[in-house]
């Protein structure tokens, strides 16, 4: 198991740093116009890991905002990157210039058997599974279809077919700031071989220790904070302090 990890998240929508309530596109706050200055004021405030998410991707299948992502990947930083990616030509946009982890979500739900391609071709250091779920349930398209698989399922097929990260957001939890769902992470996966980035709820320092310290005797390894950063809940710098 890696360190802990804190993801600070930059959600990506015409081009605009913004978050969503629940992944409600109707329910959208714009918090700058420029991602890349965010990703570097990040970046400069000691995160080692920035997570990006193209939105517009996310909806219309197709990687829309790539060059915000790859200029932020100039940083230095590592960037992961979710959001429309569903072919290898994709994936190997983004590792070849610079990004060092892409996220696959709903093509994960739909074509497993193309992921697990894409794992054996890249390695599983750099593809992650995104699982997103509403009870428990997982969800695809940008949230808006839940699935008839539950998360733990389609986590326990990737872990058999060698994936070592996964992400798994909580819908229900995602942009309240009402506190992470840190047992559903936790019951995800009994792999030693797999790490679990918790998603969705943080809204206060407490939060980031409660995960921190689950992540003791858990699979979890990292948490992704994004609205409780940029209402200023507390900084980058003290969840990084955790």
């Amino acid at each position: 198991m890696s360190s802990f990890q804190i993801y600070p998240a930059i959600d990506l929508r015409g081009g605009k740093c913004v978050r969503l309530f629940q992944g409600d596109y109707a329910q959208e706050t714009i918090y700058g116009d420029s991602p890349v200055d965010m990703a570097k004021k990040f970046a400069d405030a000691g995160a080692a890991w920035i997570h990006m998410v193209d939105l517009d991707g996310a909806k219309d299948g197709a990687k829309i905002n790539d060059k915000v992502v790859i200029e932020a990947a100039k940083l230095p930083v590592n960037v992961q990157v979710g959001g429309g990616i569903r072919t290898r030509e994709d994936i190997e946009h983004y590792l070849s210039n610079g990004v060092s982890r892409v996220i696959i979500g709903s093509l994960a739900i739909r074509e497993p058997e193309t992921v697990v391609s894409f794992i054996e071709e890249f390695g599983a250091e750099q593809i992650v599974i995104g699982i997103d779920a509403k009870d428990g349930m997982a969800a695809t398209e940008g949230w808006t279809i839940t699935s008839g698989q539950s998360a733990a399922d389609v986590a326990s097929f990737f872990v058999s077919k060698g994936a070592k990260h996964f992400i798994y957001t909580d819908i229900a939890t995602d942009g309240t700031l009402s506190g992470p769902n840190i047992d559903a992470n936790k019951a995800l996966v009994d792999s030693k071989q797999a790490e679990i980035i918790v998603s969705g709820g943080i809204g206060s320092l407490d939060d980031v220790k409660n995960v921190k310290q689950a992540s003791e005797d858990s699979n979890i390894a990292g948490v992704i904070i994004g609205k409780a950063l940029y209402e200023e809940r507390f900084t980058l710098e003290e969840a990084l302090s955790c």
